[in-house]
């Protein structure tokens, strides 16, 4: 087995609000290995999303150990926690989060932007991402131009173009209709298929059924853990 890229340990996380306690999360044990594709499934409000907000350096728990890549980050400053994320993690968030009034191209290069990367190496990172998703004939299209299974392809290329270690995608296909929501898990199993690691919340079980392994979790906490039936 490979070194895990992530690894929790009685993570939890509660939520202050009003003297009322909101255990989001329970006591979290879980890795995540170089090269896996792992879903995380449950019921609405079992604690999938900020799970995932976890992971992506959004949120901090409030108790337990999160190494990613080895390295201890839940008490890192907010500047090492915000370099990280933008060269190691790539997000695929369910509302696609493109920017309006920038192009497919735009969008795509800028994480690589505010890296500080040159623009010859910026330009080629962005048409490579761009032919993976197979968008990089909408290069000057703005995302209003676009359908929404075309959005999330311009979406995951974004989340690919700076090479991170890992892909985070939450909920992919939920604004999606259901031929576009297959595209794109196509298009994420493809991207498995040649190296990425992926770590995916969905309440589909369809969709979970593309991942190698499925974490089901229920009231923040992991209640089942089984490898996906080829």
């Amino acid at each position: 087995m490979s070194e895990a890229l992530i690894h929790l340990n009685s993570v939890k996380k509660i939520f202050y609000t009003d003297e009322v306690e909101t255990h989001a999360l329970a006591g979290i044990h879980m890795e995540v290995h170089k090269g896996e594709y792992v879903a995380i499934n449950g019921p609405s409000g079992c604690g999938k999303s900020t799970l995932l907000s976890i992971l992506g350096l959004l949120d901090t728990p409030t108790e337990g150990k999160y190494l990613l890549n080895g390295r201890p980050v839940e008490s890192l400053k907010p500047s090492e926690r915000a370099r990280i994320r933008n060269r190691e993690i790539g997000f695929i968030f369910q509302a696609f989060n493109l920017i309006g009034d920038l192009t497919v191209y735009e969008n795509v290069e800028l994480p690589l932007t505010y890296r500080g990367m040159g623009g010859a190496e910026r330009k080629r990172r962005v048409q490579e991402a761009l032919e993976k998703v197979g968008m990089s004939h909408r290069i000057k299209h703005y995302p209003s131009q676009l359908s929404g299974g075309q959005q999330q392809r311009v979406a995951v290329a974004r989340a690919l173009v700076g090479d991170p270690l890992i892909l985070l995608a939450d909920e992919p296909t939920g604004n999606l209709d259901s031929k576009n929501g297959e595209a794109v898990m196509d298009l994420l199993k493809s991207l498995h298929d040649n190296g990425a690691t992926i770590c995916m919340v969905t309440h589909d079980t369809r969709f979970a059924a593309y991942a190698q392994r499925s974490v089901h979790l229920f009231d923040g906490r992991v209640v089942e853990e089984s490898e996906v039936a080829k």
